[in-house]
């Protein structure tokens, strides 16, 4: 019983930490990049959406070091999940969210196509060093390419999509030495907190995961990855509530994609013989993460906003998602209806309400060009 309350303990300080960390290493590296006079789209396409990942990219790596490679591919596809259907949904139900076009037609593809690719990768069983490399090299040209047509878009955009982030990044006063010092020690302090909050969550993760006989992917799926979506889940939700949609999204789909190519990327790189992915993520969980990101494709095509209703039925499924991981980890035996009521009624009747939207949205698009 000592040895349980002792692994609670040590995940709870480890969510404390990776919060905390997170927020200095986010804060930090925004007025950092500030003070050196970096735009600030770029620091809206790294800094705020990567950096509220950073919980994501020290819990999947030292899983991924320390030989717990369900609990690293249960972290970033659990994270995934509940950045899509629980933070957009919550952000939603808090005030409906405008979506960017650049999103809808750029960021939310790749994320679909990188989620898709890394289940293609993971078909042999794992996710090999090359595999590790191959993502990380694609996050990289992606990054490459939104610079350059960065420089092309309109200014209005650029403040429109990095706008929470030039809020709070202005110069500190200060001579350069003294604000590159300053902010230098911010990152630092985040990044040792985040290291050290890893470890003690993965210890903590996975000692329950033996004394109950439940294994580390379920582990990874619910607490690990809701506890390091916290930073998204506050950085959207006070987006949201600030008037600040885009953010919000912006935030979640770029999170989603470092996720996939980076995290998982140098988590592959660092394990000793890469990550092996599990049949049961394979056959179930990392399709319901591509079915979660694709579903955003028709609600952000709807009239580039995301409302309340559309919030509220994301967020239903993220409860629907979380109970049948729960039921399975206790082998529950409701299970098998619970998983044939949702397959069979509630996503087909959520699709064609999805396609009904889709093609009145059309409609109206239509009817308007010819007015």
């Amino acid at each position: 019983m000592s040895d349980l309350i002792f692994s609670s303990g040590q995940i709870l300080l480890g969510l404390v930490g990776l919060i905390v960390g997170g927020e200095l290493l986010v804060r930090g590296a925004s007025k950092l990049a500030a003070a050196a006079y970096i735009s600030p789209l770029i620091i809206g396409i790294t800094v705020v959406s990567f950096g509220t990942s950073a919980p994501e990219l020290a819990v999947t790596v030292q899983a991924a070091h320390a030989g717990s490679p369900e609990l690293a591919v249960g972290n970033v596809v659990g994270s995934n999940i509940a950045n899509v259907l629980l933070i957009l949904g919550a952000a939603a139900m808090v005030t409906p969210l405008a979506v960017q076009s650049r999103i809808v037609k750029v960021d939310l593809p790749m994320v679909f196509g990188a989620s898709v690719a890394l289940w293609l990768l993971a078909l042999d069983g794992g996710i090999g060093r090359f595999d590790g490399l191959s993502l990380f090299a694609a996050l990289a040209v992606y990054l490459v390419w939104s610079v350059r047509h960065g420089r092309d878009e309109r200014a209005e955009v650029q403040q429109q999509f990095s706008g929470a982030a030039e809020k709070k990044t202005r110069p500190p006063r200060g001579s350069a030495a003294t604000r590159y010092l300053k902010q230098g020690l911010f990152v630092l302090a985040g990044l040792a907190i985040l290291v050290i909050a890893a470890q003690s969550m993965v210890a903590g993760s996975s000692e329950i995961a033996r004394h109950f006989g439940v294994s580390e992917l379920v582990i990874g799926l619910t607490i690990v990855a809701v506890g390091t979506s916290l930073p998204e889940l506050v950085a959207s939700v006070v987006a949201a509530w600030r008037g600040e949609g885009d953010i919000a999204v912006g935030n979640v789909v770029g999170s989603n994609l470092f996720n996939l190519l980076a995290v998982l990327g140098i988590g592959a790189m660092v394990a000793p013989q890469g990550i092996p992915v599990s049949r049961d993520a394979l056959h179930l969980d990392v399709p319901i993460m591509i079915a979660s990101t694709f579903a955003c494709l028709p609600i952000f095509f709807t009239g580039c906003r995301i409302s309340r209703p559309e919030g509220a039925v994301l967020l239903g499924y993220f409860i629907a998602y979380t109970a049948y991981v729960a039921m399975g980890a206790t082998d529950a035996s409701f299970t098998r209806s619970f998983e044939i009521a949702l397959l069979g009624f509630v996503i087909p009747l959520t699709m064609l309400a999805i396609g009904v939207s889709v093609w009145q949205s059309i409609q109206l698009r239509r009817a308007q060009s010819r007015g």
